[in-house]
């Protein structure tokens, strides 16, 4: 302790399980400082994934199924996952089979830009599944993203 306020610094136990006790004379803020610096960076170069989700129900009609394939389009070339949701109310839930085809029906329209991650399921009353962009195509996105930004600025 002596060292350690001669030379203006903090004298800080790293180990105290260990035996006998491990300590360092150190900068105590300068550490707190540089400790919370490499935190933040490893926050922004995390991945922040988006999931749009799109709802049907079994008696959605064709041009309304036409145009939320659309949307789903737009969101895999935007570069987010899409959840396909097929609502079901009351005694819909009986026919499910027609919630499997329309899940189908969607995945069938999109296949050639996306990677299914998760196949049709059900929990409680919605029938859904998970598709993602594919790889290649979300570098696209990205490089399209960031032209849009820098054009928009």
């Amino acid at each position: 302790m002596k060292i350690a306020f001669e030379k203006g610094l903090d004298l800080v136990e790293v180990s105290p399980a260990a035996n006998p006790p491990v300590c360092r004379i150190m900068d105590y803020g300068k550490y707190k400082f540089m400790e919370a610096k490499r935190e933040h960076a490893a926050r922004a170069k995390q991945k922040n994934i988006v999931v749009k989700e799109v709802k049907f129900r079994p008696r959605t009609d064709d041009h309304d199924f036409d145009f939320k394939v659309k949307h789903i389009l737009r969101f895999l070339g935007d570069g987010d996952k899409v959840k396909v949701v097929v609502m079901f109310r009351g005694r819909e839930v009986v026919h499910r089979d027609i919630g499997f085809r329309i899940i189908e029906e969607v995945l069938e329209r999109v296949a050639e830009v996306c990677v299914i991650e998760k196949t049709a399921s059900i929990e409680g009353r919605d029938m859904h599944a998970i598709i993602a962009p594919r790889p290649s195509d979300m570098k696209k996105a990205k490089a399209n993203k960031a032209e849009a930004e820098a054009t928009a600025t």
